[in-house]
């Protein structure tokens, strides 16, 4: 199969939908996963939802954004990493060593894994304007969701790659494809999103998913992205409209926080937001990707992989490996007191492996079994997140007072003293001279490990403070990557060596690479 035919079968109609069963609750259970022609499926109500269904099992693949797809985000930053350089001919180990090369099997992994998310929100977008609905909100719903997701991915592949191909219908030629392949700015892909999520936010979708749809989405979860959006767009790109895309911040994350179902956020217990027992039922998570305990196919394996030799904190799997990483870089970031710490990383004081690693995502109870088949959602849009965006975009307004008072929501829980009381004390105030190296800091300390940290850096610095902002940090907190290696390239990653090459002038590299 030649490159092209594979781009095709991978952004087009031919890309295989795992159809899901019908029930609200059990929609990750694949039922027939065998290929089928997008032209000639959707005929009913019930093929729509199948195929919406198959929309959100591709999040689940660590290749798009499940749970196992650190390496592409929390790797990339100072929170986490490998200390191991040959495995898997070294290719991992270049995401945190800054050396990431176009031919990288892994990157063109994830892109592809992206742009397959995108092309089944395309086909259900189209596919379903060929059937008739006997309740038109009920395919106002299923078009939303659609769209929630390609909006989401393409967040992703934005702010990882800048300028990206952008494919909003079904491409089913060869022809149509290779119209299509080509870098659009990301200004263009920007608004795109906002017009994806400008649909979501006045859809007949409701505020919050009910227990018996936790994994769907929600205006609540439309409203938070598209708040997250347009901050970033305020911090990323033309200065000219920061002040108004700021504000626009400000409105939709609002609206998404005024959804909640609680009043602040100390009154949920941190460890209930990832306990497996209250997934279903803890008001703080927006937006998550559903998993079964105890189900080989669809249980979560964050627990087990996270484990270090020695330790049965995670789970009941015993490991004979190191666990989830974390760098000294982090774990010297948490203040003394700081309840997250103690629950989020452990020292595992084995024979073999004396090293931190990470116990936020646990589940040792017995219908887990020995072998790990975990129960844990992977959480992607939570309210600790929002309430931080607010300080974020209330502080880059002038309104610090406002700022701080988001801040001290989350500081409060998590057993610290308020931003006020922490000023006045000169190690604290050494690490953070500024309300928005506070903020940052909070960002890192309550969302590590949920693959946010990588963004908030591109969001927090421009490039050349980034480059100055890794080149500060001690080499002996980072392990054996290199941070002399991080430069100006590394602010985006390289487009995929085979995708540049189906045409280079049009597919052209980002600098450095």
């Amino acid at each position: 199969m030649n490159y092209t035919t594979h781009t095709l079968r991978t952004l087009v109609v031919a890309v295989s939908l795992a159809f899901l069963s019908s029930c609200s609750n059990d929609f990750i259970d694949v039922q027939d996963p065998n290929a089928v022609a997008a032209t000639t499926y959707y005929r009913t109500e019930n093929d729509v939802q199948l195929a919406v269904n198959g929309i959100y099992q591709s999040l689940r693949s660590g290749n798009s954004i499940g749970e196992s797809s650190g390496i592409f985000n929390e790797e990339r930053s100072d929170n986490t990493g490998r200390n191991d350089n040959q495995s898997n001919a070294g290719e991992p180990f270049q995401f945190n060593d800054f050396s990431l090369l176009p031919s990288n099997t892994y990157l063109k992994s994830h892109w592809l894994g992206l742009y397959q998310s995108i092309s089944r929100s395309n086909q259900v977008l189209e596919g379903i304007e060929r059937v008739t609905f006997a309740n038109n909100d009920l395919k106002e719903q299923y078009k939303a969701e659609a769209k929630f997701v390609r909006a989401l991915i393409y967040f992703h592949l934005v702010r990882k790659w800048g300028d990206v191909p952008l494919v909003t219908k079904q491409l089913t030629t060869a022809d149509e494809v290779n119209a299509s392949t080509y870098r659009e700015k990301k200004e263009v892909v920007y608004q795109q999103i906002i017009a994806d999520l400008k649909d979501v936010v006045v859809s007949p979708l409701p505020n919050l998913p009910t227990a018996a749809n936790k994994g769907r989405v929600s205006k609540a979860a439309g409203n938070a992205l598209l708040g997250q959006v347009y901050l970033t767009m305020a911090t990323t790109l033309d200065a000219a409209n920061r002040t108004t895309n700021l504000n626009e911040a400000k409105n939709y994350l609002t609206a998404a926080y005024n959804m909640r179902t609680f009043g602040d956020l100390k009154e949920i217990p941190y460890a209930d937001v990832f306990d497996v027992a209250k997934k279903t039922t803890n008001p703080e998570s927006i937006f998550q990707i559903v998993n079964k305990q105890g189900d080989i196919n669809y249980s979560s394996s964050i627990a087990r992989n996270n484990q270090a030799r020695g330790e049965n904190v995670n789970s009941l799997f015993t490991s004979n490996g190191a666990g989830g990483n974390v760098k000294m870089d982090l774990v010297k970031d948490y203040e003394e007191g700081d309840a997250r710490k103690d629950y989020s990383i452990k020292y595992a004081n084995d024979p073999i492996v004396k090293d931190y690693f990470i116990t936020k995502f646990r589940d040792n109870s017995a219908a887990a079994t020995t072998n790990g088949f975990g129960g844990n959602d992977w959480i992607l849009i939570r309210y600790a997140d929002v309430i931080l965006m607010l300080a974020e975009v209330h502080m880059h307004l002038g309104d610090d007072a406002t700022a701080i008072g988001f801040l001290n929501q989350v500081r409060e829980r998590a057993g610290l003293p308020t931003y006020e009381v922490a000023k006045t004390n000169p190690d604290y105030v050494a690490k953070y001279p500024t309300l928005k190296l506070a903020i940052l800091h909070e960002r890192r300390v309550e969302l590590a490990f949920e693959n946010h940290r990588w963004y908030d850096l591109l969001r927090f610095f421009n490039t050349q403070e980034l480059v100055a902002y890794f080149k500060s940090k001690p080499q002996a907190d980072y392990g054996i990557a290199k941070l002399s290696n991080f430069g100006t390239k590394d602010r985006y990653y390289p487009i995929p060596f085979d995708e540049h090459k189906l045409n280079p002038e049009k597919m052209y590299q980002n600098a450095g690479y």
